[in-house]
Protein backbone atom coordinates (compact mmCIF):
# COMPACT_ATOMS: atom_id res chain seq x y z
CA UNK A 1 0.00 0.00 0.00
CA UNK A 2 1.09 3.38 -0.51
CA UNK A 3 -0.10 7.00 0.59
CA UNK A 4 -0.74 10.11 -1.32
CA UNK A 5 -1.69 14.01 -0.46
CA UNK A 6 -4.26 15.01 -2.84
CA UNK A 7 -5.17 19.08 -3.56
CA UNK A 8 -8.18 20.27 -3.85
CA UNK A 9 -9.90 23.17 -3.44
CA UNK A 10 -12.84 23.24 -0.93
CA UNK A 11 -15.23 24.90 -2.94
CA UNK A 12 -14.73 23.53 -6.06
CA UNK A 13 -14.52 19.73 -4.26
CA UNK A 14 -14.04 19.40 -0.45
CA UNK A 15 -14.27 16.73 1.85
CA UNK A 16 -18.17 17.64 2.63
CA UNK A 17 -18.67 16.72 -1.23
CA UNK A 18 -16.95 13.62 -1.11
CA UNK A 19 -18.54 12.47 1.98
CA UNK A 20 -22.03 13.46 0.35
CA UNK A 21 -21.05 11.43 -2.76
CA UNK A 22 -19.21 8.36 -0.60
CA UNK A 23 -17.37 7.94 -4.07
CA UNK A 24 -16.03 10.02 -6.65
CA UNK A 25 -13.72 10.17 -9.72
CA UNK A 26 -10.65 12.46 -9.06
CA UNK A 27 -10.77 14.28 -12.55
CA UNK A 28 -9.51 17.33 -13.90
CA UNK A 29 -5.61 16.84 -13.46
CA UNK A 30 -3.74 18.27 -15.98
CA UNK A 31 0.03 18.05 -14.63
CA UNK A 32 1.97 15.40 -16.31
CA UNK A 33 4.07 14.29 -13.13
CA UNK A 34 0.47 14.39 -11.11
CA UNK A 35 -1.14 12.41 -14.49
CA UNK A 36 1.90 10.10 -14.17
CA UNK A 37 1.61 9.13 -10.69
CA UNK A 38 -1.99 8.28 -10.74
CA UNK A 39 -1.43 6.50 -14.03
CA UNK A 40 1.14 4.81 -12.99
CA UNK A 41 1.48 4.31 -9.11
CA UNK A 42 -1.47 4.43 -7.55
CA UNK A 43 -3.37 1.08 -6.69
CA UNK A 44 -6.98 0.01 -5.09
CA UNK A 45 -6.14 0.11 -1.41
CA UNK A 46 -3.98 3.26 -2.07
CA UNK A 47 -4.36 5.81 1.39
CA UNK A 48 -5.00 9.65 0.44
CA UNK A 49 -4.95 12.64 2.70
CA UNK A 50 -7.32 14.46 1.47
CA UNK A 51 -5.75 18.29 0.92
CA UNK A 52 -8.05 21.69 0.74
CA UNK A 53 -6.34 24.15 -1.35
CA UNK A 54 -6.21 27.68 -2.11
CA UNK A 55 -8.18 28.86 0.75
CA UNK A 56 -7.67 30.32 4.27
CA UNK A 57 -6.18 28.44 6.29
CA UNK A 58 -4.77 25.59 3.63
CA UNK A 59 -4.49 21.73 5.19
CA UNK A 60 -5.40 18.26 5.44
CA UNK A 61 -9.14 17.67 5.87
CA UNK A 62 -9.59 14.14 5.82
CA UNK A 63 -8.86 10.35 4.59
CA UNK A 64 -10.03 9.00 1.37
CA UNK A 65 -8.71 5.63 -0.37
CA UNK A 66 -8.38 4.85 -3.72
CA UNK A 67 -11.08 1.97 -4.86
CA UNK A 68 -10.36 2.32 -9.04
CA UNK A 69 -7.03 2.43 -10.60
CA UNK A 70 -6.53 4.99 -13.30
CA UNK A 71 -8.76 5.55 -16.38
CA UNK A 72 -9.58 7.88 -18.85
CA UNK A 73 -10.67 11.52 -17.91
CA UNK A 74 -14.13 11.88 -19.64
CA UNK A 75 -13.78 15.67 -18.79
CA UNK A 76 -10.76 16.12 -21.27
CA UNK A 77 -13.62 14.45 -23.63
CA UNK A 78 -16.30 17.22 -23.32
CA UNK A 79 -16.57 20.27 -24.96
CA UNK A 80 -18.23 22.33 -22.29
CA UNK A 81 -15.73 21.06 -19.84
CA UNK A 82 -13.06 23.17 -18.25
CA UNK A 83 -11.00 20.43 -18.42
CA UNK A 84 -11.48 19.75 -22.41
CA UNK A 85 -8.10 19.14 -24.09
CA UNK A 86 -8.93 18.63 -27.79
CA UNK A 87 -5.80 16.59 -28.10
CA UNK A 88 -7.32 14.03 -25.86
CA UNK A 89 -9.11 10.91 -27.57
CA UNK A 90 -10.60 7.62 -26.29
CA UNK A 91 -8.80 6.07 -28.33
CA UNK A 92 -5.66 8.11 -27.80
CA UNK A 93 -6.08 9.59 -23.83
CA UNK A 94 -4.00 12.32 -22.61
CA UNK A 95 -5.23 12.63 -19.15
CA UNK A 96 -6.21 10.26 -16.63
CA UNK A 97 -8.61 9.86 -13.29
CA UNK A 98 -8.87 7.52 -10.32
CA UNK A 99 -12.21 6.65 -8.05
CA UNK A 100 -11.55 7.98 -4.39
CA UNK A 101 -13.93 7.20 -1.65
CA UNK A 102 -14.43 8.83 1.64
CA UNK A 103 -13.17 7.50 4.73
CA UNK A 104 -12.47 10.15 7.06
CA UNK A 105 -12.87 13.82 8.12
CA UNK A 106 -10.89 15.28 10.54
CA UNK A 107 -12.64 16.85 13.65
CA UNK A 108 -10.54 19.95 12.48
CA UNK A 109 -8.16 20.77 9.58
CA UNK A 110 -4.80 20.27 10.05
CA UNK A 111 -3.33 23.17 8.87
CA UNK A 112 0.08 23.88 6.74
CA UNK A 113 0.97 25.54 9.63
CA UNK A 114 0.79 23.00 12.07
CA UNK A 115 2.30 20.67 9.86
CA UNK A 116 5.66 22.97 9.39
CA UNK A 117 5.90 23.15 13.19
CA UNK A 118 6.31 18.80 12.82
CA UNK A 119 10.27 18.27 12.46
CA UNK A 120 9.67 14.26 11.49
CA UNK A 121 7.42 16.24 8.51
CA UNK A 122 10.70 18.36 6.98
CA UNK A 123 10.63 16.57 3.84
CA UNK A 124 7.11 16.39 3.19
CA UNK A 125 6.88 17.45 -0.49
CA UNK A 126 3.26 19.94 0.68
CA UNK A 127 6.07 21.79 2.59
CA UNK A 128 8.48 22.35 0.06
CA UNK A 129 8.37 26.04 -1.45
CA UNK A 130 6.97 25.90 -5.00
CA UNK A 131 5.58 22.61 -4.66
CA UNK A 132 2.38 23.22 -6.70
CA UNK A 133 1.48 19.45 -7.92
CA UNK A 134 -2.18 18.38 -6.97
CA UNK A 135 -1.01 14.73 -6.19
CA UNK A 136 2.37 13.94 -4.31
CA UNK A 137 3.29 10.79 -2.75
CA UNK A 138 3.52 10.46 1.43
CA UNK A 139 5.68 8.39 3.09
CA UNK A 140 4.33 5.63 5.36
CA UNK A 141 6.78 7.70 8.50
CA UNK A 142 4.77 11.28 7.43
CA UNK A 143 1.05 9.38 7.07
CA UNK A 144 1.73 8.16 10.55
CA UNK A 145 2.64 11.31 12.16
CA UNK A 146 -0.46 12.86 11.03
CA UNK A 147 -2.33 10.06 11.88
CA UNK A 148 -0.90 10.80 15.44
CA UNK A 149 -1.76 14.07 15.28
CA UNK A 150 -5.72 13.28 14.55
CA UNK A 151 -5.58 10.74 17.71
CA UNK A 152 -5.80 7.90 14.82
CA UNK A 153 -2.48 6.13 16.10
Amino acid sequence: MQYWLMKSEPETFGIDALKRLHTSPWDGVRNYQARNMMRDQMRVGDQVLFYHSNCTPPGIAGVAEVVREAYPDSTAFDPRSQYFDPKSSMDKPRWFMVDVKFKQKFAQLISLEELRQHPELHTMQVLRRGNRLSITPVTAKEWKVIMRMVGNA
